[in-house]
C-alpha cells in the first residue's frame, strides 16, 4: 500500500502531486494529475541541472539529480530497493525478484526464447542489454570514458575494472607467488602460468595458448591479416608490438638505453642481447657439444656445422653455404 511506504508529500498544487523517497540521497519524485494524465511526463534522469518541463506553455521545474517518474507505481517499485523485498517469484526455480520485468527476462532463460537478433551477424539474444551491448562490437561505439585517461569502453564493467588501475589498489592477489592485480581477469591469466593451462587453441594448427590475444595474434599467421600499417610507407603487420617497433626506422626513437655505456636501441630485445656483451653471459647452449653462446643467432649458426644445413645457395653457380656472410664474399668472386 502507498501509505506504509516512506514518502512525503512535498506540496500540492493545481492537481500536481509531487512525492518523494526519504531513503534515496537524491530527490525521487512522482508527478501526477493533469500532465501524468496527458502523458506528457516522461521517465527521465536530471544531472547537475533543473529539470524544466513545459505543458501548455506553463513551466514545472524540479530539483537538481532528480528521477522523473509518470507514474505512482513506479515509485511503488522504487520502495522496494531499499526494502529488499522480492516478491515476483519463478515458478520453474527458487530465484526471486524485486520487479516484474527482471523476472519476465529470467523466464526466457527456461523457455529458450531469443527475441533480440542482430541485423550484422544473425546472432540472437534473450535479453535487450545483452543486444544493445553486443551491437557495440559492429558499431565501435564505446560511451564509457575514463575520467583520468581518456580511454573509452564499450561496456559499463570494463570501465570499472580498468578504473582500478588508476587507484593502485590491487585486490586480487595469487595464492602460488603472492603477486597481486588490479583485474581480476589478469589474476586469471596469470594463474596459468602456475597450471600450464592452454585453453586457446588454434583451429589451423591445434597450437595452445594461454591467452585469447595470443590466439588472435597467431591466427594471422595463418590467414595473413596485416590490420596495423605503418602511415610512413604503407607497410602493413599482423602485430600492432611490431608497427610500433618498425615506427621506430622511421622517427630514430631509441627508447632503450643501456645503464653501462651510452648506447642506446629502438627494441628491448636489441637492448637484452647487447647487456650481455656487459655480463658475459652465454644462455644459448648446444645441445650436441655443449658449446654456449650469448646469442640465439650464433647457436643457430653453429648448429649447422653438426647438420650440415647450407640454405644460403649461389644463384649463379650450385655452391651453397651455411652462413650468409660467405655467400657474399663467395658472390664477389662471380663480379670479378
Amino acid at each position: 500500500m502507498i501509505s506504509t511506504m516512506s514518502l512525503s508529500l512535498e506540496r500540492e498544487e493545481q492537481g500536481t502531486n509531487i512525492l518523494q523517497c526519504s531513503n534515496n540521497r537524491n530527490d525521487i519524485n512522482v508527478i501526477e494529475g493533469d500532465e501524468a494524465k496527458n502523458g506528457t511526463l516522461q521517465k527521465d534522469i536530471v544531472a547537475n541541472e533543473e529539470a524544466v518541463l513545459n505543458k501548455d506553455n506553463e513551466q514545472i521545474v524540479l530539483h537538481k539529480d532528480s528521477i522523473i517518474l509518470k507514474k505512482r507505481e513506479y515509485l511503488v517499485n522504487h520502495d522496494i530497493k531499499h526494502t529488499g523485498e522480492k516478491p515476483y517469484k519463478c515458478s520453474d526455480c527458487d530465484k526471486a525478484y524485486s520487479h516484474n520485468s527482471y523476472l519476465r527476462n529470467h523466464l526466457k532463460a527456461h523457455t529458450g526464447e531469443k527475441t533480440y537478433k542482430c541485423s550484422h551477424c544473425d546472432k540472437i539474444f534473450q535479453h535487450i542489454s545483452k543486444y544493445l551491448t553486443h551491437l557495440r562490437i559492429h558499431t565501435g561505439e564505446k560511451p564509457y570514458q575514463c575520467s583520468h585517461c581518456g580511454k573509452s569502453f564499450s561496456q559499463i564493467g570494463h570501465l570499472i575494472s580498468h578504473r582500478m588501475i588508476h587507484s593502485g589498489v590491487k585486490p586480487y592477489q595469487c595464492s602460488h607467488c603472492y603477486k597481486a592485480f588490479s583485474q581480476n581477469h589478469v589474476l586469471i591469466s596469470h594463474l596459468r602460468i602456475h597450471s600450464g593451462e592452454k585453453p586457446y587453441q588454434c583451429s589451423y594448427c591445434s597450437k595452445n595458448f594461454s591467452r585469447n590475444s595470443t590466439l588472435l595474434n597467431h591466427l594471422r599467421t595463418h590467414n595473413g591479416d596485416k590490420p596495423y600499417k605503418c602511415s610512413h610507407c604503407n607497410k602493413a603487420f599482423s602485430q600492432n608490438i611490431a608497427l610500433t617497433s618498425h615506427l621506430r626506422t622511421h622517427t630514430g626513437e631509441k627508447p632503450y638505453q643501456c645503464r653501462s655505456c651510452d648506447k642506446a636501441f629502438s627494441q628491448s630485445n636489441t637492448l637484452t642481447s647487447h647487456m650481455r656483451t656487459h655480463t658475459g653471459e652465454k644462455p644459448f647452449q648446444c645441445g650436441l657439444c655443449k658449446k654456449v653462446f650469448s646469442q640465439r643467432s650464433n647457436l643457430i649458426k653453429h648448429h649447422r656445422v653438426h647438420n650440415g644445413e647450407r640454405p644460403y645457395q649461389c644463384s649463379q653457380c650450385d655452391k651453397a653455404f651455411s652462413q650468409n656472410i660467405h655467400l657474399l664474399n663467395h658472390l664477389k668472386r662471380h663480379s670479378e
